[in-house]
């Protein structure tokens, strides 16, 4: 059986039989200020955004090359790239027009027609060891109804599946053509282009407006019925049309990919405790009653691989304080990945920035954090990027190891070798990596060691580098010094094999 085909049916055994696991008493655990696992994402939005419409092709490459060089110096690991933020494409695709985030007009390729913006900025993560998730906001088509769509949108073919709700356009969540076809464009994205993971954020159905009732009344009519809903259920109904997207995208993904994760970035409320006993101690909007996103449900029945909440709140705030949510979502993550979303103005005003990371670090179940925005980085905003840099991410972090996918090790790097040319000094090794076989070496972590230092590759402050290649330039410190190098392999799941080292002087 091929190990695509033999993973899918042992996602497909998880989910029916125990995705949930034991749980757990322990809530916090000792701070570590250096972990060697923590997820540690950045966003970055292209809704709304001017600047790459500005740029042409080789503009354009310079800077999504000069991003992800910034957020791999700033410690980040993996980039969360929007590329389809209005039903349309950063992306080459026959199935949605190209953005107009991306051209300036909706339906308008780049100048260069070789030029794929999601494959370059692939590329760039992976030869920097870091991954590359693909954020697609799923019902949303018109920001602003104003905006004009190219004329192979697929609007123009079914305008009937569309609902127009403020001065927006969106997908109706009601029907189940819908869902098929972004479950299509899923398919799409994950089966021609290398990304880690899916990625979709808090918009499901819209944020409400004040006395102005999303109008679904014809979906509800067709189906609600036959699917068991009463008239006075259609907060339920809604629910479950999410509920079904979101398990359709798990399946698309695994039948494709099995080893390519779906993550969700709820808001950060599911809901207060004085709609639900066990909702957190909140007063504001929810998840489940306003979003008709029962995140909880997702986590709980395995269809989502991480949650990764959005607490942008400051300590202590009177509706939601940041504290009393990370200790919320802490304890009912059901034994999945839990990354915090934080917000770096509101934290860097607010001077609370390494608080929070310390906070996060406590949490038993938490394994990272996620960075709003991303750009506040690249444009080092009251100095974030050097604090991140020289502090918060002073070491290197691998992305926590997806073991309820795949639990097991690559095979070791075999003749781990030294070798010098008449300009370079170097190690090389030899592998087996295979880039169809997700079980098999996908990149390498390099650890350095003095001169008689005890090896631990469980210290984070001894990694130097991940990277796809499989040889790594070392550095001239005077011919006299002594270390010792360790590499190890990582399959596509983020499992790591068993060391090899040598011993080199510098």
């Amino acid at each position: 059986m091929r190990r695509g085909v033999r993973l899918f049916f042992f996602f497909i055994a998880v989910l029916f039989f125990g995705a949930c696991g034991s749980p757990k008493t322990t809530l916090t655990r000792q701070y570590n200020a250096t972990p060697k696992r923590e997820f540690r994402g950045a966003w970055i939005q292209t809704v709304g955004q001017s600047r790459y419409r500005q740029m042409n092709s080789a503009a354009m490459k310079h800077y999504l090359s000069e991003m992800v060089r910034k957020l791999d110096e700033a410690g980040i690991n993996a980039v969360i790239f929007q590329i389809r933020p209005e039903a349309d494409a950063f992306y080459k695709s026959e199935l949605e027009p190209w953005s107009r985030f991306l051209t300036g007009e909706q339906g308008k390729a780049p100048d260069d027609p070789s030029f794929d913006p999601l494959s370059f900025i692939i590329e760039e993560c992976h030869r920097r060891g870091m991954e590359l998730h693909a954020w697609l906001n799923p019902y949303r088509v018109k920001t602003n109804l104003n905006n004009p769509l190219a004329e192979h949108h697929i609007y123009w073919r079914n305008p009937e599946r569309f609902v127009q709700y403020g001065n927006q356009l969106f997908f109706d969540p009601g029907l189940p053509e819908n869902r098929g076809f972004i479950c299509e464009v899923v398919r799409d994205i994950v089966s021609r282009y290398d990304v880690d993971a899916i990625h979709m954020d808090d918009y499901f159905y819209p944020y409400p407006i004040a006395g102005t009732p999303f109008s679904d009344d014809k979906s509800f009519q067709m189906y609600a019925a036959s699917q068991g809903f009463s008239p006075s259920q259609r907060g339920d109904w809604r629910r479950n049309n999410v509920n079904l997207l979101i398990q359709q995208i798990k399946y698309t993904i695994a039948g494709t990919k099995p080893w390519v994760r779906f993550g969700i970035s709820p808001f950060g409320i599911y809901r207060n405790k004085r709609n639900d006993p066990d909702g957190s101690d909140t007063n504001g909007l929810q998840n489940y009653d306003d979003l008709y996103a029962d995140i909880r449900l997702w986590v709980e029945k395995g269809w989502i691989d991480y949650n990764l909440p959005q607490l942008y709140w400051e300590t202590g705030h009177r509706a939601a304080g940041y504290t009393t949510l990370l200790h919320w979502w802490n304890a009912h993550n059901y034994q999945r990945h839990l990354y915090i979303g934080q917000d770096l103005k509101r934290s860097i005003d607010k001077n609370e920035l390494h608080a929070k990371i310390r906070l996060s670090r406590e949490m038993a179940f938490v394994q990272g954090n996620c960075y709003w925005y991303g750009y506040q980085i690249l444009d080092n905003f009251e100095g974030v990027a050097d604090v991140l840099k020289t502090d918060i991410h002073r070491a290197k972090a691998l992305v926590p190891a997806y073991t309820h996918m795949h639990d097991g090790r690559p095979g070791a790097v075999k003749k781990l070798t030294e070798v010098f040319t008449e300009d370079m000094h170097f190690l090389t090794w030899e592998h087996a990596g295979d880039t169809t076989n997700p079980e098999a070496a996908q990149k390498y972590v390099v650890y350095r060691f003095g001169h008689n230092e005890k090896i631990n590759v469980n210290q984070a402050e001894n990694i130097v580098q991940v990277t796809p290649d499989n040889f790594f330039v070392l550095p001239y410190e005077g011919g006299e010094k002594k270390y010792t190098y360790v590499v190890t392999a990582l399959d596509a799941f983020g499992n790591e094999s068993k060391e090899k080292k040598i011993k080199v002087k510098l």
